[in-house]
């Protein structure tokens, strides 16, 4: 698909990846609406880049609906979907504290919220997407789903591990389901990249986290989204996984 007959959501577009996707989407000449569920992200991000934006939670049915409701209404039928949101709760599974002794485990609270925005999330909008696309034999249309290096098994992220090898797994069975309706679906699997969230790190854990990556630094934004770019773009492309992680493997 040209980028320039794309009429694509970015979830999470406000801040971080996402904002770039929205921006270089913008730039590329495709018709972009996005979400997030920042209200100074979404300003910040409309005005900068002249794109239509909407405050919705995607772990939400009735949100991911009144997103495609509005976007539709903004830029006409959605044929490009990249499913960008996602938050970190952190937690090892289990902890004993050194002084007391007592063991406290990952709550399920943390649980939950991980995989309500980073599987549910993805989930819903896929469906929505799906579900318009084949109701209006939309051809060509592809979305993009964000996983991460840590669907391995990465310490202390049960929670965020567990939504992204699920993501994964579903993007394969997806992509095998709807390719007779001419959707195809692929992810991308970054590995450390520099966003807000990582360049809030403390110095010594995040020259931890860079020691074993290969090429020794950071991954950019505007490197994963060459990766969408090349999901959208080869229409010969479904049902995989793009790793940009700069040759770390966990």
């Amino acid at each position: 698909m040209d980028l320039k007959d794309s009429s694509a959501i970015v979830t999470g577009g406000g801040s971080g990846m996402g904002r770039c996707f929205v921006e270089q989407l913008a730039k590329a000449g495709a018709r972009v609406f996005f979400c997030d569920v920042n209200p100074e992200a979404l300003a910040a991000t409309c005005l900068d880049f002249g794109v239509q934006g909407t405050l919705a939670d995607v772990s939400k049915e009735e949100d991911v609906a009144r997103l495609f409701d509005e976007a539709e209404a903004a830029i006409g039928p959605i044929n490009t979907l990249v499913n960008n949101a996602g938050i970190l709760r952190d937690g090892l599974l289990v902890k004993k504290d050194r002084s007391t002794g007592e063991v406290r485990g990952l709550s399920k609270a943390k649980w939950d919220a991980v995989l309500a925005v980073n599987l549910t999330g993805p989930f819903l909008c896929m469906r929505e997407f799906a579900t318009r696309a084949v109701q209006t034999e939309l051809r060509p249309a592809v979305a993009v789903n964000m996983s991460s290096i840590s669907r391995a098994g990465n310490y202390g992220q049960s929670n965020y591990a567990a939504a992204k090898a699920g993501l994964v797994a579903d993007t394969v069975l997806w992509a095998k389901e709807l390719a007779r309706y001419g959707v195809r679906v692929g992810a991308i699997a970054p590995g450390f990249i520099a966003t807000p969230m990582v360049a809030g790190m403390p110095a010594a854990a995040l020259e931890q986290a860079i020691a074993p990556v290969p090429l020794k630094r950071l991954g950019q934004p505007e490197e994963i989204w060459q990766a969408i770019r090349f999901i959208v773009e080869c229409e010969y492309f479904t049902g995989r996984v793009v790793e940009v992680d700069g040759g770390l493997r966990l």
